[in-house]
């Protein structure tokens, strides 16, 4: 479901400045909210908090026994949507919450944005939104300041709309289920990265067309790069072929069918037979739960896309970018032991 925030109007937005207890640094809170008068910055604040969510993936509150009514998270959102008006009073329940749960010595300290929006349509419903966004990072910008005959210049630092550290949205929508969330994090895969998803949000993937989609080519990949290859004797070239035609039978069915991607896609018996003990396996290691029939869906085929790698690179010399029809290219080697790739065309564009 696409998020459109042409309606969409900006409440209210609370900051606070969440340190690093473990290093000894202090939680701030505002009391009151922030006055925004001028229309170009309410556009930019807009910039800064929507637009890093144009192709969302849908998660929804969970807790450590999986009953997500334990997450303080939801609890807070629940008082929230229920009570607008507690929303200076849930803001800064949230920068508390953040501040303890921020103890790894590495984590940031930063700004924190909490936001209340109403009119977001999320697919066909539109809902009341909290905004959740923490700024770790800030940039130096040079300002110019022209009096009657010269300029002066100074630096400054500030925030770059352009580039959202963590985000997440909370949209109003299937209370029952853990509501429905949408989280940005541009930080690195480290442990202590990852508690803005694992220990403050505490989150799970929806079960839907956007995860399921996703999760079965990110398993297609991991077993083609990783495991094919330990069975049996394939090329580079085989082994992007065959991720191309896994990205190539999503972008051109509307449903998925497990038995039918097996056979147009792998074909081999025994090619066949690895992929479902490895899929099986890797299911019940990251605990996934995926069906063998669901909608396609197009927004996770073109984001999976971009890292199904169609590049054979041939020593620091040559990239050949595999598309389409593996005939079309031959491997051998020569009498001296020299390797080449040997590769067929209709036209030179």
């Amino acid at each position: 479901m696409l998020i459109d925030h042409t309606n969409t109007e900006l409440k209210k937005v609370m900051v606070h400045h969440v340190g690093n207890r473990t290093n000894g640094e202090e939680l701030q809170l505002s009391k009151s909210p922030l006055q925004i008068s001028a229309p170009d910055v309410e556009l930019m604040l807009f910039k800064y908090f929507l637009t890093s969510f144009n192709s969302p993936e849908y998660f929804s509150f969970s807790f450590s026994n999986k009953d997500f009514r334990l997450n303080p998270l939801y609890n807070f959102s629940q008082s929230c949507f229920e009570n607008a008006e507690s929303f200076e009073d849930i803001s800064q329940h949230l920068a508390k919450y953040l501040f303890e749960v921020s103890s790894h010595p590495q984590i940031k300290s930063g700004d924190l944005f909490v936001t209340y929006f109403t009119g977001v349509q999320v697919g066909e419903r539109s809902c009341d939104t909290i905004g959740i966004f923490k700024s770790e990072s800030r940039q130096a910008f040079l300002k110019l300041d022209k009096n009657q005959s010269d300029y002066q210049i100074q630096s400054i630092e500030g925030i770059n709309v352009d580039k959202i550290d963590k985000a997440c949205l909370i949209f109003n929508l299937e209370k029952e289920d853990g509501y429905r969330v949408c989280i940005v994090d541009k930080s690195n895969k480290s442990s202590e990265a990852q508690y803005w998803r694992d220990s403050f949000l505490q989150v799970q993937a929806c079960s839907d067309d956007f995860h399921q989609t996703k999760e079965f080519l990110n398993i297609t990949k991991h077993f083609v790069t990783q495991k094919l290859d330990e069975e049996f004797e394939v090329t580079k070239a085989d082994k992007i072929d065959l991720l191309n035609r896994s990205v190539a039978y999503f972008k051109t069915h509307e449903t998925f069918d497990k038995e039918e991607f097996e056979e147009q896609v792998l074909q081999d018996t025994e090619v066949i037979k690895s992929f479902r003990s490895f899929d099986n396996q890797y299911r019940e290691e990251h605990e996934l739960e995926i069906q063998d029939n669901f909608d396609i869906s197009n927004q996770a085929v073109k984001k999976q896309a971009r890292v199904f790698k169609s590049v054979l690179k041939l020593d620091k010399n040559f990239h050949i970018y595999i598309h389409g029809n593996r005939n079309m290219i031959e491997q051998g080697v020569e009498q001296d032991g020299r390797k080449f790739y040997k590769i067929y065309y209709n036209e030179e564009a």
